[in-house]
């Protein structure tokens, strides 16, 4: 950069906008680390119960001070964009989004495993998934308004608002009252190594954390079971299935 650059003002209109996204980069990682350190200070649980607060206040303060800078509308506490917009544009953005934020967790999984290894990649993101899961599980149960112990039925609810039920293919099978099997019968990521020629990426020690941390923030009654998983082989109808339980007089 320019050494005549000492202040924002002396940013050119590009310099400016790029600024402009690097603060909302840092407003985002903030966000994240205050929510980090209190998980690591109080446990999940109690983390996810501040969240709750501290996600109401700040995304009202945030959002309505951006719409009176950017002139956008607010109403009901949404950007009236979105709700002018029709299903199917509102369904094309949920997908776009899912998208973008497979690619992200590639995005992260590439630069560590090229500053470091596969396997520190691979054990970043398998940790990744203990914190995850569980905040995907309590967003879906607070947007859902679900209760503490939602069931099968609300574990069938939830998995269907995951990011990944954007950007893949799963179906739910019933095997009884209490029990379903989920599979996924068409992933985003195997399906591209697929295409290239490769093999199934061995993604088994982040599926048992995933699922199970997911399931048992639904209903903490709820057992996880693998059935397959890659490394492990697989029929061509599904990529990984995982058979979900809640036993009786739980």
């Amino acid at each position: 950069m320019s050494k005549e650059i000492e202040r924002p003002e002396d940013l050119s209109q590009e310099g400016m906008a790029r600024f402009v996204l690097d603060m909302f980069h840092r407003n985002i990682v903030h966000y994240t680390l205050w929510f980090r350190e209190v998980e690591h200070q109080f446990g999940m649980e109690k983390a996810l119960d501040i969240a709750k607060v501290a996600y109401k206040d700040s995304y009202g303060i945030q959002m309505n001070r951006l719409a009176k800078v950017l002139g956008f509308e607010m109403k009901d506490g949404i950007p009236k964009a979105l709700l002018d917009m029709s299903q199917e544009e509102l369904l094309k953005l949920m997908t776009n989004i899912g998208v973008n934020w497979l690619a992200n967790d590639g995005v992260w999984f590439q630069a560590v495993e090229g500053a470091r290894d596969m396997y520190d990649a691979k054990r970043c993101n398998d940790s990744c998934w203990t914190r995850f899961s569980p905040f995907e599980a309590w967003s879906i149960k607070q947007f859902l308004d679900l209760p503490k112990h939602a069931g099968i039925e609300g574990l069938k609810k939830a998995l269907a608002f995951r990011m990944y039920a954007r950007i893949n293919v799963q179906t739910i099978i019933d095997e009884g009252p209490n029990t379903i099997v989920f599979q996924m019968n068409d992933c985003r990521v195997q399906s591209a190594r697929k295409r290239r020629g490769l093999d199934d990426y061995p993604c088994k020690s982040a599926g048992l954390v995933e699922y199970r941390f997911f399931a048992e923030s639904i209903d903490s009654r709820i057992q996880t079971e693998c059935i397959g998983c890659p490394p492990d082989d697989h029929p061509p109808e599904w990529y990984c299935a995982w058979r979900f339980t809640l036993p009786e007089g739980a």
